[in-house]
């Protein structure tokens, strides 16, 4: 898993979660591990190593258990931890009437309760695989300072959660919360954090890798927008959806020039790595609400093929450790 000096790094972050949880099941199923070892092939094929970070249906799941070990021995990839607070034990706590229902944020359980929870999938994440958890993203990008001082408690080195340019905050937990996390001021790039202000490059032993999500063209008429979307909303739902607000590195079966040039843009600005990110189950038909056929995931691989393809050639795969590991130095010496 070694790093070129020359090139920027490539990452995959993976929420590895139950099948289709924006349909908020009752009961939660796992049946998209079955469907993970074709993106793995995929990820190697082009020399590309994901990282997937794994909640509580999963790790309890013997076909993904078989999966990732296999992964981990052969080291082509990571596991990392991601947590959902309404069913990840201990369930002793609830924050709203129907936790299954509302899906609050982690964020929004007490401090021992987010603490404990934190504690209990990182043990059983460890025991199953064998490895030290060290890389994170928070269920449903809900982070705060409260969280990263437990992570970095536990021996976590690398978050993932922040999404620069977007906030969550009318996405809400318990119905009565505040929502969820606003990260409009926060770095687009790489830092380690300061605890007590997580938007802050700090002293802190935590690096922040936030996701690559780039400013869209709308930003440039979003005041004009704004003066007549009453008037016209329509209009300007069409016009947001060709010119979204904000380009995130996440394929969706639609989006592959859009990829394609955040990738273009990291590489000519020079920036030391970019992130895509998806979820295992939206690599399985029915598994999100955005891909419901077979058909759609093909037009989904054939998307990723036209991409890893390109990417292999200007960037070098690693997982969060790997690039952990390749800043860390530098940010120990910049100290001295």
């Amino acid at each position: 898993m070694g790093v070129s000096n020359n090139k920027p790094a490539f990452l995959i972050t993976i929420d590895t979660e139950g099948d289709d949880l924006w349909s908020a099941p009752r009961q939660i199923t796992t049946r998209n591990a079955q469907f993970l070892p074709r993106f793995q092939a995929l990820c190697e094929r082009y020399h590309l190593l994901p990282t997937w970070l794994t909640n509580h249906e999963m790790v309890q799941d013997p076909v993904y258990r078989a999966f990732a070990q296999d992964v981990l021995q052969r080291a082509q990839g990571e596991v990392g931890m991601h947590l959902h607070a309404w069913n990840s034990p201990p369930l002793t706590c609830s924050v709203s009437a129907d936790d299954l229902r509302h899906h609050p944020y982690l964020i929004e359980y007490p401090p021992e309760v987010m603490a404990e929870k934190v504690r209990v999938l990182t043990a059983n994440l460890e025991e199953a695989f064998g490895r030290k958890m060290v890389s994170h993203r928070a269920g449903r990008w809900a982070f705060n300072e409260q969280y990263a001082h437990i992570l970095v408690e536990q021996g976590y080195q690398v978050d993932c959660s922040v999404t620069p340019f977007v906030s969550w905050h009318k996405a809400l937990g318990k119905p009565d919360g505040a929502g969820g996390s606003d990260y409009r001021h926060f770095p687009a790039h790489h830092y380690f954090m300061d605890l007590q202000a997580i938007q802050r490059p700090g002293q802190s032993s935590l690096l922040q890798v936030p996701v690559s999500v780039r400013r869209g063209p709308s930003f440039a008429i979003a005041a004009t927008l704004q003066q007549w979307e009453k008037r016209a909303a329509l209009g300007v739902r069409i016009i947001r959806r060709l010119w979204p607000e904000v380009r995130w590195l996440r394929p969706n079966g639609r989006n592959l020039s859009s990829m394609q040039r955040i990738v273009e843009e990291i590489l000519a600005q020079k920036e030391p790595y970019a992130e895509l990110m998806l979820h295992s189950s939206e690599l399985m038909p029915g598994g999100s609400p955005t891909l419901r056929t077979a058909q759609q995931i093909e037009g989904l691989y054939r998307d990723l093929e036209q991409l890893f393809a390109f990417v292999s050639d200007h960037f070098v795969g690693q997982t969060l450790a790997g690039f952990y590991q390749q800043v860390q130095p530098r940010a120990t010496e910049k100290r001295r």
